[in-house]
């Protein structure tokens, strides 16, 4: 058993500016987190085929948590992360988060990215039928759905916002039945922790964090529409190599006295997206 949620956020781009806009915006999104303190560590970033899905690029990071930690647990605890590994065949893409600490917790999330308002019913070719269709499909509103206050900014908030570059902006309500461009990320998301007592719990917990992570997400990359929109993907790539190298020196030195793997228990395999019609959770 796992807890499938589908969320549909639409967004006042076309899919492909938004190719551009959601490189930078994780980029400087992993900048701004390691500037707080979550440091953001890439171990690859390399392309990647299937025959399935053709070209792509394969990413894995580590984000690690220990300034989540209470300054007397830090001392004795080694280096907390949770894996992330994307395998990212734009407009679709697959994503796994696995953390070696607790080898139970499978996130997976199937995204596909298209030009409609969120009106598309099909959107997954890795779910075994029968589950997608007990799935719950929940519509977020990237302008008038409410985020954490501690992550709100008024510069990010999309009623408000004007992009001077696009004219886009601010967003009416309901703005999703009549803007355009208009696209929207469809993220099909698999939450599974398999612990008696504590499965349900947890599993509605994660979902709760990825909705607010989606959501403000997709605020940002519209919100610095300004910045990213003239870029080209070499500019993209070379501001995303800087990043890379920026976060990767912090964690290193933040992270240098701990161990770098725990060394029990270990985080199951993965099998390489793409090269299976269905997902085997069971394994």
């Amino acid at each position: 058993a796992m807890l499938l949620k589908e969320y549909r956020i639409c967004m006042p781009l076309s899919v492909e500016e938004y190719q551009r806009g959601q490189l930078y915006m994780i980029n400087r999104h992993s900048n701004e987190q390691s500037e707080s303190g979550e440091g953001v560590e890439v171990i690859k970033n390399e392309p990647v085929y299937t025959e399935e899905n053709g070209d792509g690029q394969f990413t894995e990071k580590r984000i690690h948590l220990n300034n989540r930690l209470p300054n007397w647990a830090r001392s004795f605890v080694p280096s907390i992360y949770v894996t992330e590994k994307a395998w990212n065949y734009y407009p679709y893409t697959i994503t796994e988060y696995t953390c070696p600490w607790l080898p139970r917790l499978h996130i997976h999330i199937e995204t596909r990215y298209e030009n409609n308002n969120g009106h598309n019913n099909d959107v997954s070719k890795e779910i075994d039928p029968k589950e997608f269709t007990k799935r719950e499909v929940i519509h977020l509103d990237l302008a008038y759905d409410k985020v954490p206050d501690k992550h709100y900014k008024a510069d990010e908030d999309c009623t408000k916002f004007k992009s001077i570059k696009t004219g886009r902006g601010p967003l009416k309500p309901n703005w999703r039945e009549s803007h355009s461009p208009i696209m929207c990320s469809y993220k099909l998301v698999q939450v599974k922790f398999e612990v008696w007592g504590m499965q349900t719990k947890v599993e509605s917990y994660i979902h709760k964090v990825v909705r607010d992570v989606l959501l403000l997400a997709h605020r940002q990359a519209f919100a610095w529409i300004d910045t990213w929109y003239d870029m080209t993907f070499d500019n993209i790539r070379r501001y995303e190599s800087e990043i890379q190298e920026k976060t990767n020196a912090k964690v290193k030195s933040e992270t240098s006295h701990f161990p770098s793997t725990p060394t029990s228990p270990t985080i199951p395999s993965v099998q390489l997206p793409g090269t299976s019609k269905t997902k085997a959770w069971g394994t």
